[in-house]
């Protein structure tokens, strides 16, 4: 359970402006906030902010986690940081790039999932400087996720640990109080579930080779005899954060200062404002006037505590505590955990919603994640939290529900039904369907292909990040590509059946090391243990083919932060090339393990054009059909030789046709290059994923487009059987979707008169640079040649 309290004590309830809030926050400098800092300089007096208030972010639930947002017109703050927060905030408009501090209650992948993700968007933004708060954990965290972020250039991270002093700000005072568990071994905290032990491994994971034999289970637990007592992992502590927000002196009267005659407008009256807002009386032309006659109330410094109690452990410990024991019956609790029903991601649910009604099949709607047990009942004052329910501390003390969510279906399909010719778009294309040649073979539902997240670099509110999942079968499946926030896609599309699911995943595949493809993985194998526990299975390492550069960041996690080494068997990617020769025993038990699961002829993988070890991958199954999966590349000869005559291409299209440049600059293709790379490979059926975030909802076509290709969207699911169909959906997703579409076309065309215009001038530029007298350098021969 993960709880929030909020001491109220007693004050004027005043109401005021939330005007300078807005005021601090202009669309075109998002860093204002700190040039306005910096004026104000290091002097500055602790007097209180106008507005405050505790938001929601992810109200606890397994697709979303448990995250709070606290405002005020100085500082914004977030406790804890797991998968999907950066995604939600962005959907629903809290800002992201005025994240100073992040505080964090324990060391677990649940409240940290998303921090990686966080912080590189926080440097992309330009934020000079982000504090993070907690566990002692979060130095060496920084140090892992380096791994594969790189040095983190352009943003100083600094780490505050639970044993330093208070920390103070414009806004409150922040006291860390350490909490530790009456259980101290590795057994606390590890998914609110009793811990497994895995069935004894094939293999395991270690940046050093493992030793062929005289292995314990011990060892193979822990790799290369690491401790089960790690120096760095204490899974026993989790902090709790009590805040206390600074006094906010009273406001100045000064119609009444005017009646009593003081000198209102001159220079005389600062000293008066001054001594009534401190509290003092004041003499003027021999009266006394107390401060109470001029000024409001001060409005005291109230406090709320941030604590976690991830287990039973925890209860005692925190009830024992000196510090909650301060706080009375009138404190309100706010409660944030898995039977908390709310909806996070709005957006896909009418994404999904409308999308359905051009094919219901291909386009399934989403669980409806809202229908949870009840929970334990409360004796305090307790609230069930809701994606964005507010607590407001100032100016008036009250629960505000009017920026909570609702989801509403018919809203939705409302909405698009009185989109200029959408209705008649879909009826013409399931015309289409039915008029189209029957289909050679009797139709099967496997292999069926699942789209969790279909965009690129960060997530976003319609699409999240790299990952597919392939059902091979009804008891068998596994994921290519595992980007932050897969398993809440998971949560969203399964519903109640995501359990089964887990319980089915034989193998993950991991294309390369960019946070947006596997920065997902950690939560798919805590939740997997989960799943195998509930469904009565028992724990045996899944299957992780990826770059063996993988493991460095797997093994400094484990060290410091988490165990999760027994959770995973991995074979490098490098051993899947066609040439490959495979020298280890262990690695060839599990490749031969991986094509027995999967009842798979082959796994192959080959380098693309991406990144340094960045690879794609073709399955070849014992029935003959065989699917490829590009990864992040441009377009590879090696892919298409991999990939001759494949039954399906899932293939990335980042970027549109006349990027051509900024495709080479960052290694992705377009989408009649990815469509190209499809027909030279003789592939039966191509779909195009992995777009840039400017194409939310749908990427611009190209004259390229044909009856062999088709766009991915998130949750979207196919067959080998729905090839013929899914092109004929493309006339209603155009419908769907014309006003997105002619924002882009004329995105475009002004791209190009911007081109036209630069390629003009450079041509006569150069001739007006060059000095007659002196001949022209090797620099400016180029730039004219280009």
């Amino acid at each position: 359970m993960w709880a929030l309290r909020s001491l109220l004590r007693a004050a004027a309830g005043r109401t005021m402006s939330q005007g300078p809030a807005r005021r601090q926050r202009p669309p075109k400098d998002p860093l204002r906030h700190l040039r306005t800092r910096e004026k104000r300089g290091q002097s500055w007096e602790p007097g209180g902010p106008n507005t405050v208030y505790l938001q929601v972010v992810a109200a606890g639930g397994r697709d979303a986690g448990a995250a709070l947002y606290v405002f005020s017109e100085y500082n914004r703050y977030l406790f804890n940081c797991g998968e999907g927060v950066q995604r939600l905030m962005q959907e629903h408009k809290l800002k992201v790039a005025r994240l100073d501090n992040i505080f964090l209650t324990r060391m677990h992948w649940y409240n940290v999932g998303g921090l990686c993700g966080m912080i590189l968007t926080l440097k992309e933004t330009g934020l000079p400087k982000c504090v993070l708060s907690g566990p002692p954990q979060l130095e060496k965290y920084l140090e892992a996720i380096k791994v594969f972020s790189g040095p983190l250039k352009g943003i100083d991270l600094a780490v505050r640990p639970h044993s330093a002093p208070e920390y103070k700000d414009e806004t409150m005072t922040v006291f860390q109080i350490p909490i530790h568990s009456e259980y101290k071994g590795e057994q606390s905290c590890r998914d609110h579930q009793p811990a497994q032990r895995p069935e004894r491994p094939l293999g395991r994971l270690s940046p050093k080779q493992p030793s062929d034999s005289g292995s314990t289970e011990n060892e193979q637990h822990f790799p290369d005899g690491v401790s089960q007592k790690m120096d760095g992992r204490d899974p026993s502590l989790v902090v709790a954060f009590v805040c206390k927000l600074h006094v906010k002196k009273g406001n100045f009267l000064v119609l009444k200062a005017k009646e009593l005659g003081l000198p209102v407008g001159t220079a005389a009256i600062a000293p008066i404002i001054a001594a009534v807002k401190d509290g003092k009386s004041v003499t003027f032309e021999g009266r006394e006037i107390l401060p109470e006659e001029i000024c409001t109330p001060p409005d005291p410094g109230l406090a709320f505590v941030v604590v976690e109690c991830p287990d039973e452990g925890f209860i005692q410990p925190i009830c024992e505590n000196a510090v909650f024991k301060r706080f009375g019956p009138d404190t309100q609790h706010l409660i944030l955990n898995e039977n908390c029903a709310s909806v996070h991601n709005l957006r896909s649910h009418k994404i999904q919603t409308q999308l359905n009604l051009i094919h219901p099949d291909i386009f399934p709607p989403l669980a409806d994640l809202r229908h949870k047990g009840e929970g334990a009942t409360s004796r305090v004052p307790a609230v069930r939290a809701e994606c964005l329910l507010k607590y407001q501390l100032r100016p008036r003390r009250e629960w505000q529900r009017d920026a909570i969510l609702t989801c509403n279906p018919d809203e939705f399909t409302a909405e698009a039904l009185e989109l200029p010719d959408f209705q008649e778009s879909i009826q013409e294309s399931r015309k289409s369907v039915q008029d189209g040649p029957a289909p050679a073979e009797k139709r099967s539902q496997y292999p069926e292909i699942v789209f969790l997240g279909t965009g690129s670099a960060i997530p976003m509110k319609i699409r999240n990040v790299s990952s597919t999942l392939v059902n091979i079968s009804s008891d068998r499946s596994l994921l290519l590509d595992c980007g932050e926030g897969t398993l809440g896609q998971l949560c969203r599309h399964y519903g109640d059946e995501v359990d089964r699911v887990l319980g089915t995943l034989a193998a993950v595949f991991v294309s390369h090391l960019h946070a947006d493809h596997h920065t997902g993985l950690l939560n798919i194998l805590l939740q997997r243990e989960r799943a195998l526990a509930s469904l009565g299975k028992p724990l045996h390492p899944l299957l992780v083919v990826a770059p063996t550069q993988l493991r460095a960041w797997l093994q400094q996690y484990h060290d410091q932060c988490q165990e999760i080494l027994h959770h995973i068997n991995l074979i490098p990617a490098k051993c899947l090339q066609k040439t490959a020769e495979v020298s280890s025993p262990i690695v060839e038990k599990l490749i031969s393990s991986l094509l027995e699961m999967c009842d798979l002829e082959k796994f192959q993988t080959c380098l693309v054009r991406h990144c340094r070890h960045a690879f794609g991958c073709a399955l070849v199954h014992a029935s003959g059909w065989k699917v490829v999966y590009s990864g992040d590349t441009m377009p590879c000869d090696a892919l298409v030789q991999m990939g001759k005559d494949a039954t399906l291409l899932i293939h990335e299209a980042t970027l549109e046709d006349g990027l051509e440049e900024e495709a080479v600059e960052k290694t992705h293709s377009t989408t009649s290059q990815a469509i190209a790379v499809g027909m030279q490979m003789n592939a039966k059926f191509i779909m195009l994923n992995h777009f840039s975030q400017r194409y939310a909802k749908i990427p611009l076509f190209s004259p390229d487009f044909n009856n062999r290709v088709g766009i991915a969207f998130d949750h979207m699911k196919v067959c080998f059987g729905d090839f013929p169909t899914v092109p004929k959906l493309i006339p209603p997703l155009k419908a769907l979707f014309a006003g997105d579409l002619e924002e882009m076309e004329e995105r475009r065309e002004k791209r190009e008169l911007r081109l036209l215009r630069a390629a003009l001038l450079s041509r006569e530029s150069p001739q007006k640079r060059v000095p007659r007298d002196e001949p022209p350098s090797p620099q400016s021969k180029k730039a004219r040649a280009q």
